[in-house]
């Protein structure tokens, strides 16, 4: 299982713009990724393709959250996923 942690760049955290560009990402990849605050446990990560658990989430500017994804390729799609997490997406 790859791992990745990423630190929400958004000003406004992860919320409606910054969370939809990031699941249409994840949607798009053949991989099931989890996404979850670091130091949760494992078993409580979110589904990363999914609006509203990124939403419950609550990500703030600044939080670090922890990837995971198993499967041929899932270290660039991780690569790929915490650059859209680590980008302001509010930036002016």
């Amino acid at each position: 299982m790859s791992e990745r942690n990423a630190t929400i760049a958004s000003s406004v955290g992860l919320h409606a713009r910054p969370a939809a560009i990031f699941v249409e990402a994840a949607a798009e990849l053949d991989l099931e990724v989890t996404i979850a605050m670091a130091g949760e446990p494992a078993e409580d990560a979110m589904d990363a393709a999914s609006i509203l658990s990124l939403m419950s989430l609550g990500a703030a500017h600044g939080d670090v959250v922890v990837l995971r994804a198993e499967g041929a390729g899932a270290e660039e799609a991780l690569e790929r996923l915490v650059k859209i997490l680590e980008t302001d997406h509010d930036a002016a």
